[in-house]
């Protein structure tokens, strides 16, 4: 099983129109881990919230990048 994430707009849509990093992890651990180092750069690219997707089951959606 792979870990990936869908990058999205305020609204829920996926961000595909830009080059964004596009990793695949072998665990949930690392790919929240590597968004933990990476969401700022994410957010200065445009990308408001995330999705964590195994394969193509989703984890969980609509995580902000925004601090609360």
């Amino acid at each position: 099983m792979t870990w990936r994430w869908r990058y999205e707009n305020a609204n829920g849509g996926e961000v595909n129109d830009r080059p964004l990093p596009r990793e695949v992890f072998p665990s949930q651990a690392d790919a929240e881990s590597w968004l933990g180092e990476n969401w700022r750069e994410l957010l200065e690219s445009g990308v408001e919230r995330v999705a964590l997707l195994e394969e193509e089951r989703v984890e969980y959606a609509g995580l902000s990048l925004r601090e609360e």
